[in-house]
C-alpha cells in the first residue's frame, strides 16, 4: 500500500468517525457533543500546521548536517547556472 493510500484511508476513517459522532450514530455525552466536538476539525488543522512548520523549521536548521544533500544541491545550482548561461540569461 502506498503512503498516499494509507493517508487517504486514515483521513476517510477519521472523517467517518467524526460524522458518526456529529450525527449521533455513535452516542456521546452531551457536553462532549456540544462543547468539544465542533472544535475538533480546527484543532486538528492547527495541530497539523504546527507539525508541518516545525518539521520544515527543523529541516532548515539541520540542513548543513546533511553533507551529501548539501553537496548535491550545490552541484545542481551550478548546473542550472551553466544551463541559463548557455541560453544567454545572466542570473548573477
Amino acid at each position: 500500500m502506498t503512503k498516499a493510500t494509507e493517508t487517504g484511508l486514515t483521513l476517510f476513517f477519521l472523517s467517518a468517525v467524526y460524522f458518526a459522532l456529529q450525527t449521533g450514530v455513535i452516542p456521546s455525552p452531551a457536553k462532549f457533543h456540544d462543547e468539544i466536538l465542533p472544535f475538533l476539525p480546527w484543532w486538528a488543522l492547527v495541530t497539523f500546521g504546527a507539525y508541518a512548520l516545525s518539521t520544515l523549521g527543523w529541516g532548515i536548521v539541520t540542513f548543513k548536517d546533511k553533507k551529501d544533500k548539501y553537496e548535491e544541491l550545490k552541484v545542481q545550482i551550478e548546473e542550472a547556472k551553466a544551463f541559463y548561461k548557455s541560453k544567454g540569461i545572466d542570473i548573477d
